[in-house]
């Protein structure tokens, strides 16, 4: 009975030596240098871990201070995504540090990207006759930013109601690189990315296919497509999503002409028995 009850727990010993062994967490982002107005994605591997909890990122500014502190879900095979987007009224220049936890395990990860200054001064934007000058630095960020939306990248999304696929055709004036799409859920998390090439008159078309852990959110879901070394192109666009599946964008009416046909068809019905019944 003794040796049975020390074999047991020789092995429970083992079974929970190899289980925290088997802990490894990892991070990284996509690019190690970025402008002040780019966005950033995170990328990082967990094991060992209960996959149902999220894990934590902490993003420390250059000065000290933790500007973003998300959950982010741990999705296939234990990993995770997550876009940062430029703090307002933009990244400060610098280094910012990424710290990432998971309440299973005292184990960290920490990577790092760097922000380096505009190519335009934040006080100072050549605007066109008869415009006006912009009155600070945060206006000329958003007209930068206006610009870098409005050229380059030109797409649309299509979608049949009730279709577990979204289908996105666009255009870019750049041929000589790949076109990478990122699609965010409403709280922010990444959900997929895609890599496309365009054609030779700078055309693309990529399928998404939705449905799964990672769209169980219901909202609208943001499309970004990005071009460049630090998305010197980039346009975005908006696709609703409800119980995994897509919502067009007129489904509210649609539903509501839908609901109009079957009461019409029911009081039709009704009259046509009331009009055929025998007379006594």
């Amino acid at each position: 009975m003794l040796t049975k009850l020390i074999a047991v727990l020789i092995v429970l010993s083992f079974a929970t030596t190899t289980a925290f062994a088997d802990q490894t967490l990892e991070v990284s982002t996509n690019q190690n240098e970025i402008k002040a107005l780019d966005s950033v994605m995170i990328v990082g591997k967990i094991t060992g871990v209960s996959e149902y909890k999220p894990v934590r990122l902490s993003v420390m500014a250059p000065d000290g201070a933790i500007v973003y502190k998300p959950f982010v879900p741990i999705g296939d095979n234990g990993e995770f995504k997550r876009v940062l987007q430029p703090t307002l009224p933009s990244f400060m220049a610098g280094t910012y540090t990424i710290t990432v936890s998971h309440e299973d395990t005292k184990m960290t990860a920490m990577t790092q990207f760097t922000v380096i200054g505009q190519e335009i001064p934040r006080n100072s934007v050549q605007v066109a006759p008869g415009m006006g000058q912009p009155s600070s630095g945060i206006a000329a960020q958003e007209q930068e930013r206006s610009s870098i939306v409005q050229t380059g990248i030109t797409m649309t999304a299509d979608a049949i109601e009730g279709s577990d696929t979204i289908n996105i055709t666009g255009n870019t004036n750049s041929r000589g690189t790949d076109v990478t799409l990122v699609v965010s859920s409403p709280t922010g998390n990444v959900v997929t990315v895609a890599q496309v090439t365009p054609g030779p008159t700078g055309n693309f078309d990529v399928e998404i296919k939705v449905g799964g852990a990672m769209w169980k959110e219901d909202g609208m879901y943001t499309i970004t497509a990005n071009q460049g070394r630090a998305s010197e192109y980039q346009n975005s666009i908006e696709v609703e999503i409800k119980e995994g599946v897509v919502v067009p964008e007129f489904g509210a009416i649609a539903t509501l002409v839908l609901m109009v046909s079957v009461f019409a068809v029911v009081i039709l019905s009704a009259r046509t028995k009331l009009g055929i019944m025998p007379k006594y």
